[in-house]
């Protein structure tokens, strides 16, 4: 199981992350965001990363040429367009892209079969009109299942915590998950207990 820690913003909870072996980090470069990171900043934690360690980009409806530069500046080994981004749009990304969709019911899934070739992996979060993702609400994990049938690997976000986490993972036996408010004391702002317990319980849980 592939665990991902979002919304990362500072060099400590990185490395915390690095030694409890997550497989990768995400920053958030979506300035409507709570736990935007400017790439500078991000480029300062990416640079003293260790190998095998990949970095995730948050995007949220930027332009090619931003997210291109980005990219490049911090060193990005994925991208994750968590907007409105078309399978047109990701075909001029000549990048790794996973591509979230945010979900209510089936009918939302009604375009993911039209990524494929175009992304590495769909990533599921709640719907909120209000927001484009880090809510820390669920949503029915049964759409999930139905994702998985793409043929793309599914990871699954959406609030996320200890109390939940074992039962999304025997219920939905994601390629991977995707933590951020679950883990955090305030937005940005991860607790070190709280994700010490999940990622121990996450290793643990079997399907």
């Amino acid at each position: 199981m592939k665990i991902k820690i979002c919304g990362i913003t500072t060099k400590e909870d990185a490395m915390n992350c690095v030694e409890m072996g997550v497989d990768a980090l995400g920053f958030n470069f979506f300035a409507g965001s709570s736990r935007y990171l400017s790439p500078t900043k991000a480029q300062e934690i990416c640079q003293v990363l260790p190998p095998f360690v990949s970095i995730v980009g948050v995007f949220v409806n930027s332009n090619v040429q931003e997210i291109n530069d980005i990219s490049a500046h911090c060193n990005l080994d994925y991208v994750q367009l968590h907007g409105d981004e078309t399978p047109e749009f990701c075909s001029k990304l000549n990048l790794k892209i996973i591509k979230a969709l945010r979900v209510q019911n089936e009918t939302d899934l009604h375009c993911m079969e039209s990524y494929q070739g175009l992304v590495t992996s769909l990533l599921l979060d709640a719907k909120c009109e209000s927001a484009y993702g880090g809510t820390g609400k669920i949503f029915d994990w049964a759409i999930a299942l139905r994702a998985k049938q793409s043929g793309l690997p599914v990871i699954l976000s959406g609030g996320l915590n200890r109390e939940n986490i074992e039962a999304a993972i025997k219920f939905v036996n994601p390629y991977g998950v995707d933590i951020c408010s679950g883990v955090e004391k305030s937005p940005g702002i991860k607790d070190f207990n709280k994700l010490e317990r999940l990622v121990s319980l996450i290793r643990n849980t079997k399907v």
